[in-house]
């Protein structure tokens, strides 16, 4: 994803008219959590190393162990998911679960990138977990099964291809995109007692997710690449990883709190007007 400049003050009040103006301040905080940062910036500050596409030259055996490792984080993490349908977790602070992840990723670190099939899913768990509580911070109720897949949701976004079209907005396109799969799962597990992560409605979302995930995976393997990083450099990469999902999470539950509030037509409009007022 492109780096966008940001909006005049006057062009951000134009662009949300219509909101209470502390909704306006949502709506941008949450705009820019959502379009502005991505994770190869937050790795570039973390280890001083350009982290960009240009740079994603890698082994397709490589790339092949990201790809099945983001899968089977996900299929973990959606295990969890459903699962907490029925006994919501408990509610860790973010710093807890900052220092999960830089614990996880120094470990990782210490045994350099191959060490990713077996630490991934340990990450991808606490993201989760970290992502369930700003979901309830922003009113989500998880026992309802759109609430809780829309925690695994967050793992699509942010990893936006060069190729994108953002004269409308990457997070809206991702979301329409996922849309179909999420209300079908959605809607297999609220009509299941026993709903399973094998299912084929659950895999198809897994699956599209995961190929959005494998991006960040994918950047993550290559910072962790570099000769010498060792377990500092391995748990300051992972501390980028969550800040990098925790700052999307906000931004998400933050507009699906707008659109209960104002209508989700409305919010994707003032949204995009944001974007276009940025352009």
């Amino acid at each position: 994803m492109v780096n966008l400049p940001l909006a005049t003050s006057d062009e951000l009040q134009t662009s949300a008219a219509g909101l209470s103006p502390e909704d306006v301040l949502v709506l941008q905080d949450a705009w820019r959590r959502l379009e502005i940062m991505p994770f190869g910036a937050r790795l570039t500050a973390a280890i001083g190393r350009r982290i960009d596409d240009a740079t994603l030259i890698l082994p397709e055996r490589l790339r092949e162990i990201a790809r099945k490792a983001a899968t089977r984080a996900l299929s973990s993490a959606m295990k969890a998911t459903l699962k907490s349908l029925s006994h919501a977790p408990r509610r860790p602070s973010p710093r807890l679960h900052q220092m999960l992840a830089v614990t996880s990723g120094a470990a990782g670190g210490a045994f350099g990138f191959m060490s990713l099939p077996v630490e991934l899913p340990i990450s991808t768990m606490i993201l989760l977990r970290a992502i369930a509580d700003i979901a309830r911070a922003e009113g989500e109720d998880l026992s309802h099964p759109d609430a809780a897949l829309a925690c695994i949701e967050v793992f699509a976004l942010g990893s936006h291809s060069k190729d994108d079209d953002f004269l409308s907005s990457s997070y809206f396109a991702m979301r329409a995109l996922l849309a179909r799969s999420v209300s079908d799962a959605a809607q297999y597990v609220a009509a299941s007692a026993t709903a399973s992560q094998t299912a084929p409605v659950i895999l198809n979302l897994i699956n599209q997710i995961a190929a959005r995930y494998g991006i960040a995976v994918t950047k993550k393997i290559m910072a962790q690449a570099v000769p010498l990083l060792g377990a500092a450099g391995g748990a300051a990469i992972n501390y980028a990883f969550i800040q990098h999902f925790q700052s999307l999470a906000k931004g998400h539950f933050a507009i699906r709190r707008l659109e209960l509030k104002y209508g989700a037509a409305f919010i994707q409009k003032r949204y995009e007007a944001l974007q276009g007022s940025a352009l």
